[in-house]
């Protein structure tokens, strides 16, 4: 195990070095420039702004600035923000916790609503549960995350005046009361992302019964006259899991765009609103920064998902 974690480690490696040259050359190539204000600012001497300019190397050619910034990448430094004026760490660390319990807590969500309903519906094909999972299977997947976020400060915020639509890191309360002021203000954009993600969770987890309970060893179990939740949980569901996990890492890169889009509409204080006003401002360190680290956690939940593999199917070998 600990050989094959090592060698999925060094294959990302040059993924992730691929990836961020990418980054880099696209941003460094876009138009706009970081220190447009200042020049245009009659308060500030034309001096002033080529010194900056000079201090961050933005002159350079766009290979000498890749370079550097890997280098002091290695180094763990992530380059300064030239709008918040900070280091581009510290503004990431002070973001990040919030995106990932929203996405952790969505995704959770997610899997305790698709697994049972899409194993259930799967063990009753064409029954009136199946139709009506499907059905609103369908109609969750074709309602983009924007209309489900308006649509939820509608009826929840506005009208029935439950829940916050605006997300606040700075709570007041203490104890249980911060806990619980926490938890409710993440329910709308936990739910958005949640319910999304669930959607198409189900009629996959549906699909892959469907495929593993036709199978001969499941007969077999049947016949030996094992109980059918006993044949369901133990033989089946466990070998159908396998492409749901490949789902799930594969959808990452969704579910942080899905995010990024949620956190705008609900002023969530995350890294995927961090990624928009950067990108408004042409703050190009923290768009880059933000953009690998995006990348860094997609190469992490597909290797979490290799390993799950095995502990699924034992049949599975780590070589």
């Amino acid at each position: 195990m600990r050989q094959y974690i090592l060698r999925r480690l060094l294959i990302a490696v040059p993924s992730l070095l691929g990836i961020s040259l990418v980054l880099f050359t696209v941003l460094a190539l876009a138009p706009g420039d970081p220190f447009a204000e200042l020049a245009t600012n009659p308060n500030v001497p034309p001096e002033v702004a080529m010194a900056l300019r000079a201090k961050f190397g933005l002159d350079d050619p766009v290979y000498v600035r890749y370079l550097r910034w890997l280098a002091a990448m290695t180094q763990g430094d992530w380059g300064f923000s030239f709008v918040s004026r900070m280091n581009v760490d510290t503004l990431i660390l002070q973001r990040l916790p919030t995106t990932l319990y929203v996405i952790g807590s969505a995704q959770l969500l997610a899997l305790l609503i698709a697994i049972p309903v899409g194993v259930y519906a799967a063990t009753r094909p064409y029954s009136i549960f199946d139709q009506i999972a499907n059905t609103l299977a369908f109609i969750g997947f074709s309602l983009p995350t924007f209309f489900t976020g308006l649509l939820f400060i509608l009826i929840f915020s506005i009208t029935l005046d439950w829940l916050p639509f605006v997300y606040s890191s700075d709570i007041k309360a203490t104890g249980i009361r911060w806990l619980f002021e926490h938890i409710r203000q993440a329910i709308m954009p936990v739910m958005v992302l949640g319910l999304f993600q669930a959607a198409s969770m189900t009629r996959f987890v549906r699909s892959a019964m469907l495929d593993v309970i036709r199978l001969d060893y499941v007969t077999t179990a049947r016949a030996k006259g094992l109980g059918q939740p006993r044949v369901i949980v133990k033989h089946a569901m466990r070998n159908a899991m396998i492409p749901v996990v490949t789902l799930v890492a594969l959808q990452m890169p969704a579910v942080f765009g899905g995010a990024i889009v949620t956190e705008q509409i609900f002023r969530i204080p995350g890294i995927g609103s961090l990624l928009i006003s950067s990108i408004l401002s042409n703050d190009t360190p923290v768009v880059m920064a933000v953009t690998f680290v995006f990348a860094c956690l997609v190469v992490l939940f597909n290797l979490i998902a290799d390993i799950l593999y095995g502990w699924l199917d034992p049949r599975i070998s780590f070589r």
